[in-house]
């Protein structure tokens, strides 16, 4: 696994979001850019996590966050997770791990002993001159905004 680590460029990407609008990390040059990875759309901790951000949302745009959360789930399926929880962030559609691969979260993982490769959860704050700014890589599901949040 090969993850961008702080000071690091992002390197250009493009995909659809769950509304299945073109997204690009160039849409957001010059701003503050959260980039959350999460291994599968309402599962437990997924639903923790984005219902989490979802609450603190305005603190985070408050102080100048845009987020987007990613995950390989198809777009039905995203746009169902974001629909039934009611997430006011873009959703990317990354069925082909292009996303995944260019920011290294895509590896070996361990779950009750069994070993299989997936997408590992962890954020990415992005300055606005779109280096990684930050690395979170123990993301606490229900506490993640306060993470993002603290300097």
């Amino acid at each position: 696994m090969n993850t961008l680590q702080v000071g690091d460029k992002v390197p250009n990407f493009t995909t659809k979001d769950h509304l299945g609008n073109t997204v690009s990390l160039q849409d957001y040059d010059g701003k503050k850019l959260v980039v959350f990875f999460y291994p599968k759309a309402s599962t437990p901790g997924c639903t923790l996590e984005v219902c989490d951000l979802r609450d603190h949302y305005q603190e985070l745009t408050d102080k100048g966050y845009s987020l987007l959360g990613v995950s390989a789930d198809n777009e039905k399926r995203q746009k169902s997770f974001a629909d039934k929880f009611e997430l006011p962030f873009p959703l990317l559609v990354d069925e082909d791990k292009t996303v995944i691969e260019t920011f290294g979260v895509w590896g070996p993982k361990k779950f009750q002993g069994k070993e299989y490769e997936g997408i590992h959860r962890m954020t990415f704050i992005i300055n606005e001159k779109g280096l990684v700014e930050r690395l979170i890589s123990k993301v606490k599901t229900k506490e993640h905004a306060l993470q993002i949040l603290e300097d």
